[in-house]
């Protein structure tokens, strides 16, 4: 770090970078209150969509029981097709957006399965759609938690570090400039007795 100058210029300059701080610092916390406010939203999401798995998944088991039975092939029976993926813009942040899943019903005769496959299917493609949104879900998390952080630790660095630091220096500078002025005072006095003994 270099040698601090105890003038005027460096006054200016240390008055300066304190204001572009303290006027940037106000922003940068609301964007951290806001990506906050984000995360608590997707995890919330995500938590109501991994009780709507659970709830689901205990659902096929009650109400479905004879789904268990291994002597009917029921393998590959719904397939993902495609998923439609897009971005939000949030904050400043890309975050990724569930737009659409298509999914495929492997064809099956009526009459060769027993009806309850129906209710079977409808449950299975709605439980693919909540897991692949669960996926994009958990992205999503991620993507908030790691700028949660980093927003937080550009926050503490001007709160903490940079702006204290910054009135540290204006304050010795101050004190520098005052004592100087101080010593040309009395040297001016000095001199002016030297002369007028003389």
């Amino acid at each position: 770090m270099a040698q601090l100058a105890l003038n005027k210029t460096s006054l200016t300059r240390e008055t300066r970078q304190l204001g572009t701080y303290e006027r940037f610092l106000p922003s940068l916390d609301l964007k951290r209150r806001q990506l906050i406010a984000e995360r608590n939203t997707a995890r919330r999401s995500m938590q109501a969509i991994d009780n709507d798995i659970a709830t689901r998944e205990s659902g096929v088991g009650t109400q479905l029981p004879m789904a268990a039975d291994e002597r009917l092939s029921l393998d590959n029976i719904v397939s993902v097709r495609s998923v439609d993926i897009g971005e939000e813009n949030v904050v400043g942040l890309r975050l990724p957006v569930l737009q659409g899943v298509s999914i495929d019903v492997m064809p099956y005769s009526m009459l060769a399965r027993p009806h309850w496959v129906d209710a079977l299917v409808g449950e299975l493609e709605t439980l693919v759609e909540l897991r692949i949104r669960a996926q994009v879900q958990t992205r999503r998390l991620d993507i908030l938690e790691q700028a949660v952080k980093k927003i937080t630790q550009r926050v503490n660095l001007f709160d903490k570090v940079l702006i204290p630091r910054t009135r540290e220096n204006i304050r010795r500078i101050r004190i520098s400039l005052s004592d100087a002025e101080r010593a040309a005072v009395v040297n001016a006095k000095i001199a002016k007795r030297k002369r007028q003994a003389s």
